[in-house]
């Protein structure tokens, strides 16, 4: 149940109320004089509505030091090989898919195996493709 401003308020709530007013002093938000009757009328106050004027002027934190926000760290780092690295090698997947495909329905058709010339296309680009990602830089480009 939340505290309504009509609620009687007990000495721990009243005993709550200086901590945050010394340190508003101590920043230069109020004086002493200010704090010296803040308090006072602490002591004198008997509803939450009460507690609350007193301090209803001053932050609830202080301004100057709020919590920092952690900053983004921007995206995460992919693991592994960058997009472009991937894409040569669907594509290469993709090709020589396609080239065993026709390779099996010609020697279907031809009633015996011929020779297998996919090899030939995969082969090459393959290897291109292994020894760049081997020893090529795979990591993104920083921008």
């Amino acid at each position: 149940m939340a505290n309504s401003p009509e609620m009687r308020a007990s000495d721990a709530d009243r005993d709550g109320s200086p901590p945050s007013s010394a340190s508003h002093t101590a920043q230069g938000r109020i004086t002493m004089d200010e704090f010296n009757d803040r308090l006072e009328s602490l002591y004198k106050s008997k509803t939450y509505g009460e507690l609350a004027k007193l301090t209803a002027d001053l932050p609830d934190v202080d301004l100057r030091h709020l919590p920092v926000k952690a900053a983004p760290a921007g995206k995460p780092q992919p693991k592994g090989m960058h997009t472009g690295m991937k894409a040569a090698w669907s594509a290469w997947a993709a090709a020589s898919g396609i080239n065993w495909v026709i390779w099996l329905i010609v020697s279907i058709t031809a009633g015996h195996t011929i020779y297998p010339w996919p090899l030939w296309v995969m082969g090459p680009w393959g290897v291109i493709l292994l020894v760049s990602t081997i020893f090529g830089d795979n990591k993104p480009k920083q921008g």
